[in-house]
């Protein structure tokens, strides 16, 4: 019954990807196009800063691939691939560049050590355990098995058996192909010190897009997501977005009852309003605004947006989180479903410079779905307006 559920689960995510949650939320939440924001000026980056390190490890990968994969990989970087990423599976989703499972072991470690220069080190943990929690929907029998094994991104199991790439697993439709092997690593542009390039990584319920521009590492917009939200690995328990999860409650239980009723929506939200497909748009503003919030109630809050915030290297993490701070003030939280832990509920944080939205899929605890975004400066357009 419990696989039952899940595959229904997936069947809805497959076939009905606004679902009745986010329609309602379409119908009272405004969607408004983002106002255009002032240019910001780029540093030059020096060899010795992060972005320095990060485009010496991104030379270093593209240096392990052959002429071929290297012209597989590569895009301008104001190309259309900018723009094509998804919280979909192989099969639905078409991906540019180059999978996983089709490097060899020497140019996968290279490309982990090209993300961990790009990502903090709870960033980078939390790609690799979304990568694995997909690796568990494949061999669980939740979705189609198989494809050559490609190796864990770094300390996980043994690619998992199956009857191949592509075909029909227990419980999945014909089609869906699930799986660590089925990440993508592209790049839009030369890494430079000085030009604009970016780095998109990412296949089912991931897409992470690092633009970098001289000394600036925007990390939105990026789509960090999970199913199952919570499984075992060599003996632990693995939930890749579980302080997201715990974190919220923590914010809404911190509420008095009056700034509860100011958070919390009148309408049910159970997925994304501002998912793939959904740039340039931002969000009429719902919920409290932060402004009524006491000090430790908006330290709980901070805490949540960092660990968005916070999947990009330390540097720029601290940098973005400054910039957040300085019109704190003027961010909302909004909240919609139950206040008890370990329920299903949807939350988003939203301020001049930031849109978070947290959401359980259609009410499932163990499928859920978040963005980050910037509405001024998704991809760098701050940075690269003219």
């Amino acid at each position: 019954m419990k696989q039952k559920r899940m595959i229904i689960g997936l069947c809805f995510l497959v076939l009905l990807p606004a679902g009745w949650g986010l329609r309602a939320a379409q119908q009272r939440t405004q969607k408004i196009n983002a106002a255009p924001a002032p240019p910001l000026r780029a540093v030059p980056a020096k060899e010795s800063d992060v972005t320095g390190k990060t485009v010496a490890a991104a030379k270093a990968f593209l240096a392990t691939l052959n002429e071929a994969e290297r012209a597989k990989v590569s895009f301008a970087f104001d190309s259309d691939q900018k723009v094509k990423w998804s919280n979909f599976p192989s099969g639905i989703f078409q991906r540019n560049g180059l999978r996983w499972g089709d490097l060899n072991a020497t140019q996968r470690e290279s490309l982990m050590k090209l993300l961990a220069a790009a990502l903090s080190k709870p960033g980078l943990q939390k790609v690799k355990e979304i990568m694995e929690g997909d690796e568990v929907l494949k061999t669980s029998g939740m979705g189609p098995r198989g494809g050559r094994p490609g190796g864990p991104p770094g300390g996980g199991p043994p690619g998992g058996q199956g009857p191949g790439r592509g075909g029909r697993g227990p419980g999945g439709p014909g089609g869906l192909i699930f799986g660590r092997d089925e990440y993508y690593i592209a790049f839009l542009g030369a890494p430079s010190l000085t030009d604009p390039w970016m780095i998109q990584f990412g296949g089912h319920h991931l897409a992470i897009n690092v633009t970098v521009i001289g000394k600036s590492n925007v990390l939105a917009p990026s789509l960090p997501a999970v199913q199952p939200a919570t499984y075992k690995l060599n003996g632990e328990t693995v939930r890749p977005l579980g302080r997201e999860y715990e974190k919220g409650f923590v914010l809404i239980n911190a509420l008095d009852a009056a700034q509860q009723t100011q958070a919390i929506l009148p309408y049910q939200v159970s997925n994304l309003v501002l998912g793939p497909g959904e740039d340039g748009k931002t969000i009429q503003p719902e919920g409290i605004k932060v402004s009524a919030l006491n000090a430790a109630q908006k330290e709980k809050l901070l805490d949540i947006v960092n660990e968005w915030v916070g999947i990009l290297n330390d540097e720029a993490a601290a940098a973005k989180m400054a910039e957040i701070k300085a019109t704190l003030n003027e961010t909302w939280f909004a909240w919609s479903g139950p206040t008890t832990p370990g329920s299903a509920a949807y939350y988003r944080i939203q301020g001049p410079t930031l849109l978070i939205e947290f959401a359980p899929q259609g009410g499932d605890t163990e499928h859920i779905h978040t963005i980050y975004r910037d509405p001024t400066n998704d991809y760098g357009a701050r940075l690269t307006k003219r």
